[in-house]
């Protein structure tokens, strides 16, 4: 259990507080590129660490992301018109460009010193992997933009899901890295069949395990920690165990094991204390893969269907997600549609933020405890001397594993970035 000075530690990214201090020491995704894929288009809301922002692509094409209120009156850029290089505020015309310096301000003189000496606030920006990537440290310059792990290649192909979740980013990101869950919360949508390993088919994920209670073993790396969940397979479980690795790459990224079609990331991105987006990556480089209208629907995500404007959630924590008790007598486990919806009806349930002081762990949280104890060992040494876990990965050259492997075999041997069958004999 943690203390509720350590709870805030690792949940609190707003303002100073030290967690957001390791967070600005990264990339940060500020959305989609597709929210902003026109030249002169709508300008997109964002937000981050409690900051909102406003991104936009200016009639050449380049990227900017600027404090999304207006510096004369503080009326929101998000309104603005997208036009001849620069967006202009709608109250009195006053106009910015990427990188923050006035264009025009309509409603001042041409002598006015407002026009010489004003800046707005803008952050270095990056696009890659499908994301519009910002910096906003503004205490040390931006570190070399690497490429993420779902884009190794420029041939990958990428599909994306995209959910607000009503919760602190700690208690998701929790979610994330939790394999016991999985064999029952996802117990619908992973049935148990005897397979060679995960197999995306007939729109659920096959498991080749009923192994409701993995071994957990743990290894800290400088860029985070990788564990592997250990199951008994159906089938030759005296010799051989079912293996699924998840990879943890601070601050808020995780590898979780792939299935036959397509590998798989998440993002848990924090937009203040209490609000977290949610990035579901599907990717892959040949073979079948997932399209992203496909992806989205075997998520229930599709955004103007199951998904409003702002990516919040039509079944929700105050409609109870839908839940159909009926379907649920009928053999559906959770009655909720989505294995996103269905972690963010426990994820929510829990309260904004989580009271840890109350829980009782056990040996399926071990994962969830070397998280802890990492992020706020963390965040202490940041606030001491401004140092940032993570600062030096490299994760394109990480990947998870899942795979029916020999006991004789250590998982820390398995290369993920082979096929299961290739890795499993190396």
């Amino acid at each position: 259990m943690l203390t509720p000075l350590e709870n805030d530690l690792l949940c609190r990214v707003e303002g100073e507080a030290p967690m957001g201090g390791v967070m600005r020491g990264h990339w940060l995704p500020a959305c989609l590129s597709e929210e902003v894929a026109e030249a002169d288009g709508a300008p997109r809301k964002a937000r981050l660490l409690g900051v909102d922002l406003v991104v936009f692509r200016d009639s050449k094409g380049r990227l900017g992301v600027l404090d999304e209120h207006c510096p004369h009156r503080g009326a929101s850029l998000a309104f603005g018109r997208n036009e001849a290089c620069g967006l202009r505020c709608l109250y009195h015309g006053w106009k910015f460009d990427v990188d923050g310096a006035v264009m025009d301000m309509a409603s001042e003189p041409a002598a006015s010193p407002l026009r010489r000496n004003l800046k707005h606030r803008a952050y270095p920006v990056r696009e890659g992997g499908g994301f519009v990537w910002v910096w906003m440290d503004g205490e040390r310059p931006p570190r070399p933009f690497e490429t993420p792990a779902w884009a190794p290649t420029p041939r990958t192909a990428i599909s994306v899901v995209k959910m607000h979740v009503a919760c602190n980013w700690a208690q998701v990101l929790e979610g994330s890295i939790d394999s016991a869950h999985s064999s029952s919360l996802h117990s619908t949508n992973m049935p148990v069949a005897q397979v060679a390993g995960s197999t995306a088919e007939g729109g659920v994920w096959l498991r080749p395990s009923n192994d409701k209670a993995p071994r957990l073993e743990v290894d800290e790396t400088p860029y985070g920690f990788q564990y592997a969940a250990l199951r008994r397979p159906l089938v030759g479980a005296e010799t051989h165990d079912y293996v699924r690795t998840t990879i943890f790459i601070a601050p808020f990224t995780v590898l979780i094991p792939p299935n036959n079609r397509y590998k798989l990331s998440q993002m848990l991105v924090p937009i203040d204390d209490l609000n977290t987006m949610f990035y579901w990556i599907a990717w892959h480089e040949g073979g079948e893969g997932i399209g992203q209208d496909e992806w989205r629907a075997f998520c229930h995500a599709t955004p103007g269907v199951d998904l409003d404007a702002d990516f919040r959630k039509r079944r929700n924590l105050e409609n109870r997600f839908l839940q159909d008790r009926e379907a649920m007598k009928g053999g559906d486990f959770t009655g909720i549609l989505g294995i996103p919806a269905q972690d963010m009806a426990m994820w929510e349930s829990m309260g904004p933020i989580a009271d840890r002081t109350r829980e009782h762990l056990g040996a399926s949280d071990l994962a969830i405890l070397q998280f802890r104890r990492q992020m706020i060992a963390a965040a202490r040494r940041h606030a001491a001397d401004g140092a940032v876990i993570g600062a030096h990965a490299r994760p394109a050259d990480l990947a998870s594993f899942e795979g029916i492997v020999s006991k004789d075999i250590d998982w820390r041997t398995l290369d993920g970035r082979a096929p299961a069958s290739a890795a499993a004999m190396s």
